[in-house]
């Protein structure tokens, strides 16, 4: 596994696009700090930039190197959450422009899985993760159901897991800075 880490973490330094396990269902990602990498996800999965695309990280202290504040709330809601959980969050740096949504807010989820934790850990900084399809079609459940023209078009597919079966995507919540919450996708 550390040579695919090696070798993962080396496509994403140099702007490149991964399709990568994630903690819920396979991903697209790259550079979440490089807008050209993120312009080539939207462009390969031929998404509106207006729909905007999450982050991953592994740990608070990559999590304040994208938000200067981060409600209390959202970590009682990581630390008892059920199933992998994505928050929306306010005003985030550091971060690629074409990532964010039109009020200045960033979906972000904490990693359990050890091959990514590891990734963002050597990384040292945020990576995208959008599904694996194309925009409008259903997530795939397995890495065999991933479109073969998406898996052309990839930098680097990692090699690991493609007979597991997929979880669901995660659950999506809003929180403003006064901590207000709303349940985009249980």
């Amino acid at each position: 596994m550390n040579e695919t880490i090696i070798k993962t973490v080396e496509i994403l330094q140099q702007g490149g696009i991964i399709l990568y396990p994630t903690d819920t269902i396979w991903g697209i990602g790259c550079d979440a700090t490089n807008p050209e990498a993120v312009q080539k996800i939207y462009d390969l999965k031929q998404r509106s930039e207006a729909k905007s695309m999450l982050i991953l990280v592994n740990g608070e202290r990559m999590l304040y190197q994208v938000f200067n504040q981060v409600p209390e709330v959202a970590f009682q809601l990581w630390e008892f959450a059920v199933k992998p959980t994505t928050l929306i969050l306010d005003n985030p740096k550091g971060i690629a422009k074409n990532l964010l949504a039109e009020d200045n807010s960033l979906g972000v989820r904490m990693v359990n899985e050890p091959f990514l934790y590891k990734v963002l850990e050597r990384f040292k900084k945020p990576i995208v993760s959008t599904s694996a399809n194309l925009s409008g079609d259903a997530n795939p459940n397995c890495f065999n159901e991933i479109n073969p023209i998406l898996k052309q078009k990839i930098d680097f597919v990692v090699p690991l897991y493609h007979d597991k079966i997929c979880k669901n995507p995660s659950t999506i919540i809003k929180l403003t800075a006064d901590s207000q919450v709303k349940i985009i996708r249980k």
